[in-house]
């Protein structure tokens, strides 16, 4: 039950985080296209270009909540890192090599945790102080190797695994903290790469639906595959994660992991759209590069016709 709950608080976290940071940077680009630029963090409300018309006592109001994405993640992080030491205290004779495997792969698992904390807060006293004057850039690089870190301990903990279902989400969770470093590490070197930062957004959404369904599958009677049940400790009663009697079973089970994993891009993918096109609609999308100078073209071109149908009537 326990797990369970984590699993709903970690998933409500990338949710939200996600979903901020898509509107975030969708809103930034389309107000202003050619000065969009990725941030590491995005200040709350998402525009904060109308508070320098604020009256002052409002303006300190909007100053206070402008670090919100901040002030929420780190507290998240925290209780991230102290659920994964808890958790490396516990026995798990579930795993290949038994309870000391487990407790390296915990604390693998907190110490990154630990390592986005100190991430997170550095942005903060970057941002909001004098005391560390780091450029976006590497902020980007860091948060790049560190989403490699994760994906390599996700891997770790997937090889060392007897659950067959537990392996496999392990695995997923892996590919997309894979796909989220990449990212980061293209936003280190092409800040203004719009479609690499909302990406950016799309896998913290994605990894929230993915580590929802990571409970669902390993937790929840009604949601684990036919042939596959929960495993019981019955010598502490620690209770295990999930395993499949039969090789059909557990090949049926992984290929219905990988069509929610599908569904969940497709969901992802439509979330995308749909927030692009509701901002568009809303503060009007405004055309740059080449496809600004078609109008002006085209007028010209009209005003060059009628100038010399006027001319030529009067010739006649």
């Amino acid at each position: 039950m326990a797990a369970m709950i984590f699993h709903v608080f970690s998933s409500s976290a990338l949710l939200s985080l996600g979903l901020y940071h898509i509107v975030s940077v969708t809103l930034n680009f389309l107000k202003s296209p050619l000065s969009y630029s990725a941030r590491p963090y995005h200040p709350f409300p998402p525009s904060s270009s109308h508070q320098l018309h604020l009256p002052h006592h409002q303006h300190h109001h909007h100053y206070g909540l402008r670090y919100l994405q901040l002030y929420l993640s780190i507290p998240c992080l925290v209780i991230a890192f102290a659920h994964q030491a808890i958790v490396a205290a516990d026995p798990d004779p579930l795993l290949k090599g038994s309870t000391p495997v487990h407790h390296f792969i915990s604390l693998q698992s907190a110490a990154v945790i630990f390592l986005f904390l100190i991430l997170t807060l550095a942005i903060l006293l970057s941002d909001s102080t004098s005391l560390l004057p780091l450029p976006s850039d590497l902020f980007f690089a860091l948060a790049s190797a560190l989403f490699f870190l994760q994906y390599s301990v996700s891997s770790s903990a997937a090889s060392v695994q007897t659950s067959d279902l537990q392996a496999k989400c392990d695995s997923v969770s892996g590919k997309i903290s894979a796909l989220a470093s990449f990212l980061c590490l293209v936003l280190a070197c092409l800040p203004r790469l719009f479609v690499a930062d909302v990406g950016l957004g799309a896998t913290f959404f994605l990894q929230g639906l993915w580590v929802l369904q990571t409970g669902l599958s390993l937790y929840v009677e009604a949601f684990i595959p036919e042939g596959c049940h929960r495993l019981l400790d019955v010598v502490s009663g620690v209770e295990g994660s999930t395993k499949c009697d039969l090789e059909e079973s557990r090949l049926r089970a992984v290929a219905i992991l990988d069509l929610a994993f599908l569904i969940h891009v497709m969901f992802v993918l439509l979330i995308v759209i749909v927030i692009y096109a509701v901002i568009a609609k809303t503060v009007g999308v405004r055309r740059v590069g080449s496809y600004e100078a078609l109008p002006a073209a085209a007028i010209g071109g009209d005003n060059n016709h009628i100038q010399m149908k006027a001319l030529t009537g009067n010739q006649a």
